[in-house]
């Protein structure tokens, strides 16, 4: 669903050099992701792997999906609408995207399926595979642990608070516990850095989420579909078979309500809603019957598709960047959708996330440019420094490594070298030379910028600062760096 002329998004490439950084967790994210960005290294780092793991985790969790529905005895028919409710919605640009994200709603479904097959058979060893399956999920995402919370009060709240009298629940959270341990180790002898990460993002990002704005977009994300997840909803509630589950969507109100306690992200809460369709799907199952349902169920579907029709080219970059630009009626979808205009609160010519897969080849390639005005000596003097993690990342993916750019941002702040680097020359990708600069170089100059201009790169210069008066290595410009205001 990417047309080309797109890259790879900004976020991916910062996932993708975690491959060469390996450890029990990172500033911006827990270890799981590195280890797929490892895999995908040894199979070849092409666009291929890239997107194949995302893909695989969207497919597993309609395949969850699928084994839920059946779980509730649902129809074959049922099975189908919650597997096109699921596929033709948010998730198919979700997983798109080599983020994290992708296997954060596959965990969350796997919870929820666990929680749906241990209500069913009370067989404890649906608590073991929730256990390996929570631990897997924090190793991913911390996130995990609203919906842990979520799902913890609303046991109180129901029947199943007697499953605390069970000694397996109490043998599982150990395996589970067992499992996250490195990384809480190396949490708590990195001094906690989640939480400083927490408190950024809190400040830069979540700061600006508007809470009516969070519940608009759980609509408009399962738009084609949002009667299945309506019908799971109420079916939870009026659904005299579903009496034994309420708890799910006792959890769903709760996370949702933490969510916007703490005003996350609206994307945060996806995970949430792959076994609400699947309980929608059998609802709606069980209110048409035998009789109804060839009827029922292709019209539906048929809606479903109709409304994806219009729906799919909004959410995904199926049209070319120049398509979006020069098409008046195209545009004009974008622009009343309101997804032309960026953080910045201006007008552009494409959605903000399009721009994001934009420039990342132009930008390595002025920077090769300018690395190669060195002669291989002077090579090993000289540190590619980039303002943010995108340049970074783009930089060292699409050079295929033959030149390791770093920055100060993100994770590349722990894997910034150190004195063993002398520096005497400076390849400085983004931002702006400062004063200070010229008392630490002798030539300072401009080699060149992004110039496609549809990218939210547009415009990023390269700079070549040349010949340090003073003796530099890796450690020194990184307190520079940190100290510059």
């Amino acid at each position: 669903m990417i047309a080309q002329g797109y890259e790879l998004h900004r976020d991916e490439f910062l996932h993708l050099d975690q491959a060469h950084h390996l450890a029990w967790g990172f500033v911006s994210i827990p270890p799981f992701t590195s280890w797929t960005s490892l895999l995908i290294y040894h199979l070849g780092n092409s666009i291929f792997w890239i997107k194949f793991f995302p893909a695989l985790y969207g497919a597993l969790t309609i395949l969850i999906a699928w084994k839920t529905i059946e779980t509730l005895k649902g129809s074959l028919f049922a099975c189908i609408l919650g597997a096109t409710s699921c596929l033709l919605s948010a998730y198919l640009r979700i997983n798109t995207l080599y983020q994290p994200n992708s296997f954060e709603i596959l965990s969350w479904a796997f919870l929820f399926y666990c929680i749906v097959r241990y209500i069913s058979s009370e067989k404890d060893k649906w608590l073991y595979w929730f256990a390996i399956g929570l631990a897997f999920a924090f190793l991913n995402k911390y996130n995990v642990m609203f919906l842990t919370i979520g799902i913890f009060i609303a046991v109180l709240l129901t029947k199943h608070r007697n499953i605390f009298k069970n000694k397996t629940i109490y043998i599982a959270a150990c395996i589970s516990l067992v499992i996250v341990s490195p990384n809480l180790i190396w949490q708590i002898s990195n001094g906690l850095p989640v939480i400083t990460h927490m408190k950024e993002l809190s400040s830069s990002q979540l700061v600006n989420v508007d809470r009516i704005s969070f519940l608009k977009e759980q609509f408009l994300f399962f738009l084609p579909s949002f009667f299945v997840v309506i019908s799971g909803i109420a079916g939870l509630f009026l659904h005299k078979p579903f009496r034994q589950y309420r708890l799910i969507v006792y959890t769903y109100i709760l996370t949702i309500c933490l969510f916007l306690f703490f005003k996350g992200k609206p994307y945060y809460a996806l995970g949430l809603y792959p076994v609400l369709i699947a309980f929608g799907a059998v609802y709606i199952d069980n209110l048409t019957g035998q009789k109804w349902r060839k009827l029922v169920y292709p019209v539906l579907i048929s809606f479903i598709v109709g409304i994806s029709i219009l729906y799919i080219p909004l959410i995904c970059p199926i049209f070319s960047p120049e398509k979006i630009e020069n098409d008046p009626e195209i545009t004009g979808l974008y622009q009343k959708s309101g997804q032309l205009r960026w953080e910045d609160g201006k007008e552009h010519h494409i959605p903000q996330d399009y721009a994001d897969m934009l420039g990342w080849k132009d930008l390595t390639k002025k920077t090769l440019q300018a690395w190669a005005t060195f002669d291989p000596q002077q090579q090993m003097k000289t540190l590619i420094l980039c303002d943010n993690y995108g340049h970074a990342g783009a930089i060292n993916y699409y050079s295929n490594r033959a030149i390791e750019a770093t920055s100060i941002n993100a994770d590349y702040a722990d894997w910034f070298p150190g004195k063993e680097k002398t520096i005497e020359n400076i390849i400085q990708v983004g931002g702006k030379i400062s004063d200070k600069s010229y008392h630490y170089f002798d030539t300072i100059y401009e080699s060149g910028s992004v110039e496609n201009r549809l990218s939210r790169e547009y415009g990023t210069p390269i700079f070549i600062l040349k010949r340090a008066k003073l003796p530099i290595n890796g450690e020194s410009l990184k307190q520079i760096l940190l100290n510059k205001d």
